[in-house]
């Protein structure tokens, strides 16, 4: 007997996330995690969930942790969805909008789970180079395509797309914008309130970054009540557990203690930026908690990505044309991006080894 997949998925390439060391020692800049603990709220709340209530179902809804999000964020509590990270919520959008044949369209290079989503589905991704500079493509404006997905600020870049420019392309876009702010909190501007105004897009956030819970996966979405409607009509039946609901509402009622953190996080995102050029990188103007930074005299950045993981410092290196000469580099404490200049200064490869290998 023999096992055959639908033929999209058997052509399809998996996910490839930022790699997970199995052993301790490295300094860990490759995945955009918060190098800062979550609010003490956050770890009370766990523990108080942890009784015989662990045997029970957590709320389907939610519920909870949408009301607390809403509250945040000055929604209705019928504009609120809550998933398993973001990354669930788009899989939510892939399967309400896209079916075979439909397309996505977003600019490029973004974040490659996109791709993979509409994949699954059976759809089709309609990618528009980013020009270098990382400003949205005019050709974006004029797709027809069923969902157009802009992330801001855009990973791997760290690059924003300005409000009036999105309030412009939701105008234009003939179904559903998607917005995927899951690095907003680090940036200067967010598109919140498009999602209250407009009945064709939705904004996403994530708990992962600023709030220090990429271990929790926590994510929530905010538009027009018949959009979430219907991507209830397609999530899993009990996408969040009890955990993950109990630690987003906490986290969700000490905004203060994120800020703090995250404003610690802009400032060595700035000393980081300024440092780079003296070891052989420029960096992109990024508003997100990493940096993209391109290697000098057009080399790849291979060699340095892998001397770098010699020394046990991991950054996330993008096997692409376009991204081939850049590192994207995670802002981790004022230690931890000191051992990386560091490193960066002292490596084998800066110092004139071949990009040939």
């Amino acid at each position: 007997m023999s096992v055959a997949f639908r033929g999209n998925i058997a052509r399809m390439v998996a996910y490839q996330p930022g790699e997970q060391p199995q052993e301790g020692g490295y300094v860990k800049l490759n995945t955009n995690e918060n190098p800062y603990p979550p609010s003490p709220l956050v770890r009370r709340a766990v523990l108080a969930e942890l009784t015989d209530s662990l045997r029970l179902y957590p709320d389907p809804g939610a519920t909870r942790l949408r009301r607390q999000a809403a509250i945040a964020y000055g929604f209705d509590l019928s504009q609120v969805i809550a998933g398993n990270g973001s990354d669930d919520l788009l899989a939510m959008i892939a399967r309400a909008f896209i079916g075979e044949k439909d397309a996505l369209c977003c600019p490029v290079p973004t974040y490659s789970l996109y791709e993979t989503l509409v994949r699954i589905q059976g759809g089709r991704v309609l990618g528009i180079p980013y020009p270098d500079d990382y400003t949205l493509p005019p050709r974006i404006f004029r797709s027809r395509a069923s969902v157009t997905m802009v992330a801001s600020p855009n990973s791997p870049s760290g690059t924003t797309v300005p409000f009036p420019v999105l309030s412009r392309l939701a105008d234009s876009v003939p179904g559903l914008l998607v917005v995927d702010e899951a690095y907003a909190d680090f940036a200067e501007e967010n598109a919140l309130s498009l999602a209250r105004e407009r009945k064709n897009v939705i904004v996403l956030r994530t708990l992962s970054k600023s709030f220090s819970l990429a271990g929790m996966r926590i994510g929530v979405g905010f538009a027009h009540p018949r959009i979430i409607e219907g991507l209830n009509k397609v999530k899993d039946s009990y996408n969040m557990n009890r955990l993950g609901i109990a630690a987003g509402e906490a986290a969700l009622k000490d905004i203060a203690w994120m800020e703090r953190n995250a404003a610690r996080i802009r400032k060595t995102r700035d000393r980081l930026a300024s440092a780079l050029p003296g070891a052989g990188f420029t960096p992109y103007p990024s508003q997100a908690n990493f940096i993209l930074a391109k290697r000098g005299g057009g080399k790849s950045a291979k060699p340095v990505y892998e001397e770098l993981k010699k020394r046990k410092i991991l950054v996330r290196y993008f096997p692409t044309p376009r991204l081939s000469g850049c590192l994207r580099i995670t802002v981790g404490t004022d230690a931890e991006i000191d051992a990386l200049l560091t490193a960066l200064r002292t490596s084998s490869p800066r110092r004139g080894s071949s990009s040939r290998r």
